[in-house]
């Protein structure tokens, strides 16, 4: 839970009714490697803080699973569409590792919407943050080559190159696994 409120403090300022607020909303799960946190066809009830842990969201496309999220820790993550417009979600997520969440369901976010001063500048914030990263992933697909992909991945995730597996890298940078593994032969090099 300390690590949520200093993310948090480190975007907005709380008072302590907050604080409490905050506590109270968010639930705490230990999650063993290799558990589906959401499945394709389900509704998102949840907005996930990743403490520890890593997580992996994709999408089953003609039957090969794309990798569009490695979330590690200290961040937040949900199936945005499904969770704000309660429908169903196309996505996937599951955990790599063992994690640890904290998370709220959507009575609880839509309580501290209505009832509080910050929750809707923190949760602008972090969405925008969220966007501002896709946007920046279409151009590096745009303009990158495959090998500076991985290069700045390693870079700014050095966390998320060590604990993920090549075919997951792979899927996520838009590289065949045999040729991420030249590349990456390339750059230990």
């Amino acid at each position: 839970m300390e690590d949520l409120l200093k993310n948090i403090k480190a975007l907005c300022s709380l008072k302590e009714d907050d604080l409490r607020l905050i506590k109270r909303s968010f639930v705490s799960e230990n999650v063993p490697a290799q558990t589906k946190l959401l499945e394709a066809g389900e509704v998102e009830r949840y907005v996930y803080f990743l403490s520890s842990g890593i997580v992996k969201g994709y999408q089953n496309i003609d039957g090969k699973l794309v990798i569009q999220h490695l979330v590690g820790e200290q961040e937040f993550f949900t199936s945005l569409d499904s969770f704000m417009s309660e429908t169903t979600s196309l996505d996937y997520f599951e955990t790599i590792t063992d994690c640890l969440l904290l998370k709220i369901a959507k009575p609880d976010f839509e309580f501290l919407q209505e009832t509080t001063d910050f929750w809707n500048d923190l949760v602008k914030m972090i969405t925008n943050e969220h966007l501002n990263c896709k946007l920046e992933r279409v151009k590096d697909f745009q303009i990158l080559t495959a090998k500076e992909r991985y290069v700045k991945f390693v870079h700014r995730y050095p966390k998320l190159a060590l604990g993920v597996s090549v075919e997951n890298i792979a899927s996520f940078l838009g590289i065949q696994p045999q040729s991420l593994s030249r590349i990456r032969k390339q750059v230990v090099s």
